[in-house]
This record gives structure tokens, C-alpha cells and sequence, in this order.
């Protein structure tokens, strides 16, 4: 039976589709059939990704496509070990039917009250709409200071949700990866990759409890 993660978020640049990059890349990398699903269709940022992985000689990363309506991308990910549904850069009528449908709703935020209230108001609206809040988990990106993300994990605690062990750190090193159609374990430093695996684990040891 397919396992689906949804990475889903109010605003972009909060490293959703960094994220599902990982996932997906990792997930392959296990040897598990992953089918990806880009559902942002006016930049296609997954997509794109992974051409310029191809075109450096990288390994795919499972079947990456994009669609326009979720529906299609919850079709086309039947038979496929694990579907990651990369999310548009806004929320939408669709976000609750994917959440609906996700064994596990990942919400990025960085670590500014700009970006962490938003994502809390998405998260509530998910829950409105009848999402457990044991299948939604929010991961901190784009973070530089253990302070800076031990306040936004305390921030979004106190708000009611679970939110991943470890956090994406902001680095050039990262960046320059995906630059290259690599993903943010896979760069040249090993603290990193190690940073960056951490939170995965985390997320991929929730997604096997359900």
C-alpha cells in the first residue's frame, strides 16, 4: 500500500520542496519505488530540480512529474512504495484534500514569527477541517542560531504540534547542492548531510507509525 507524505505551506521559501527533494531522494536511495508530485505548476521548482540532477549525472530519484489538480497526483501515485506531494506555494481548496488524503502533512517554517504564524493558522484550519494533529508535523528550515530554533520550536509546541527532531540550518553549502540537483544530504560536508538526516529520520520513523 502506498505511503504518502504531503509537504504543504501558506507562503513559499520556507523549504518545502527542499525537503521533498530529501525525502524523495532518500526514500530512493533505500531502494523504495517513489513516485513525486509537483503541484505547483507555475514554477515546477521539484521538476526542475530533478532535470538538473539528470543533466549532472546524479541518480533519479523514482517518477517526478507535475499536475495540476491533486486528485490526478493521488491517481498517479497508486502501485509506487512511498508518493511525496510537493505542494504548492500557497494553500489552497486543495490543501485539505491532500492533508485528507496524506498518511503524514509535513509543514516547513522558518524560524520569523512571519512565517511561523501563518503556518500555525494553516495547521489550525487543517485541524478544522478534520486532520489529526498526529498525522501533521511541522519541520524548522532555514534556521541559524540554536536559540533562534529552540524559540520557534517552543513557539509552535505551546501551539499544540509536533514538530520534527532537528532542523535545516541556513548554509551556502545547502543552496550550492541543489544548485546542482542535489539534495540537502547529499552535500560535501558530512555535518550537514548529518544535520539534514536527522530531521528525515524523524520524519520518515513518524510516517512508518501510521
Amino acid at each position: 500500500m502506498t505511503k504518502i507524505v504531503a509537504l504543504l505551506s501558506q507562503k513559499g521559501g520556507v523549504g518545502k520542496s527542499t525537503l521533498a527533494r530529501a525525502l524523495a531522494r532518500e526514500a530512493a536511495n533505500s531502494g523504495l519505488d517513489v513516485k513525486v508530485a509537483d503541484l505547483d505548476t507555475q514554477q515546477g521548482t521539484f521538476v526542475d530540480w530533478h532535470r538538473q540532477r539528470l543533466d549532472n549525472g546524479h541518480p533519479r530519484i523514482g517518477s517526478v512529474e507535475t499536475y495540476a489538480k491533486a486528485s490526478e497526483a493521488l491517481k498517479a501515485g497508486e502501485g509506487f512504495d512511498l508518493l511525496v506531494i510537493d505542494g504548492a506555494a500557497r494553500a489552497s481548496k486543495a490543501t485539505l484534500e491532500i492533508a485528507r488524503s496524506a498518511d503524514l502533512t509535513v509543514l516547513p517554517s522558518c524560524a520569523s514569527r512571519d512565517d511561523l504564524i501563518p503556518a500555525v493558522k494553516l495547521a489550525n484550519e487543517l485541524v478544522q477541517g478534520g486532520i489529526d494533529r498526529n498525522r501533521m508535523a511541522f519541520a524548522l528550515c532555514r534556521v541559524t542560531t540554536d536559540a533562534e530554533t529552540a524559540d520557534a520550536r517552543d513557539f509552535l509546541e505551546s501551539a499544540g504540534f509536533r514538530v520534527l527532531a532537528g532542523a535545516l540550518v541556513e548554509k551556502p553549502a545547502y543552496r550550492q547542492a541543489q544548485n546542482e540537483g542535489l539534495a540537502v544530504t547529499e552535500t560535501r560536508y558530512k555535518t550537514l548531510n548529518q544535520k539534514a538526516d536527522e530531521l528525515l529520520t524523524d520524519l520518515t520513523n513518524l510516517l512508518l507509525t501510521e
